[in-house]
């Protein structure tokens, strides 16, 4: 290993310590992840590292539950997994500061921390708030009708993480996922197609699929919705993990077409036993 990737003095107080701002499924799929991939670099050599001893990961909510898109039992059972894996968990967490040392929390709680990773929800880029004044949300998401078009120009539409749209009778909008990007997607290719025909176009109507929470080898948990689990049905373990690992396929098909996706996995799979779980360089 080349001099630059090492380090002659002792690790530091602190230095490997990581804090995760945000308990929905990115910041608790990537605590998970974390744990596997640090201890699988520490495996490769770097024994002045003790993981149970220099490495600390810390998960920050500011909810009182994490992944709370999630039932309650699913929460508590994420947070028992985590626990056991020696993840901290710290929720009803405000952060009012991210120093280069750590994160300070609005109890005055102070959590030591070189390296802050920012999990907590979607903001659009700055770009939007002023983009040719069209009405941005305070998070600066492009404030849409139910159609998808923008409040102020019907001529331009916004859909995925960069559309703010409260169904009716609801008081938060539509969350951020893939699952959504995908549906409004799928709206919008027909709804053009009827505008640019001169008929008029229909509202955007999202329908949700329950969601899965992957925490790497570990476990996989998550909720299932619509017609086939009726008012939800909670899945963990394997079968949860199959289906998080068939969704991702749909997606990657959606992008890339059914033949480069069907060859890229065929790819993997003969791959995968050969390659490192862990990149060395």
């Amino acid at each position: 290993m080349s001099a630059r990737h090492t380090q002659a003095e002792p690790v530091r107080s602190g230095q490997l310590h990581v804090a995760i701002i945000g308990a929905g499924a990115t910041g608790t799929e990537l605590a998970a992840e974390l744990h596997r991939t640090l201890r699988g670099v520490v495996a490769y050599g770097l024994d002045r590292i003790d993981p149970d001893k220099d490495i600390k990961i810390t998960l920050i909510e500011a909810t009182n539950r994490i992944v709370p898109g999630l039932p309650p039992r699913l929460s508590i059972a994420t947070a028992r997994l985590l626990g056991e894996l020696g993840v901290e968990i710290r929720t009803s967490a405000r952060v009012t500061e991210v120093r280069p040392d750590g994160v300070l929390l609005a109890g005055g709680d102070f959590i030591p921390s070189e390296l802050v990773v920012w999990a907590a929800g979607v903001r659009g880029p700055e770009v939007l708030r002023n983009l040719d004044g069209l009405e941005a949300s305070p998070s600066g998401q492009l404030v849409v009708l139910p159609t998808l078009q923008t409040t102020r120009d019907q001529n331009v539409f916004a859909m995925g993480d960069c559309a703010w749209l409260v169904p009716d009778g609801e008081k938060r909008p539509i969350p951020p996922r893939a699952q959504a990007a995908h549906q409004q997607a799928s709206h919008l290719l027909k709804q053009i197609t009827r505008r640019l025909e001169g008929r008029p176009i229909g509202p955007f109507v999202y329908r949700d699929f329950g969601s899965l929470v992957s925490l790497g080898e570990f476990s996989t948990i998550g909720s299932l919705m619509g017609f086939l689990a009726g008012k939800g049905m909670l899945i963990e373990g394997y079968v949860a993990r199959l289906m998080y690992r068939s969704l991702y396929k749909m997606h990657e098909a959606a992008l890339h077409g059914p033949l480069k996706v069907s060859l890229d996995t065929i790819a993997r799979s003969l791959t995968r036993q050969a390659e490192p779980h862990v990149k060395l360089h």
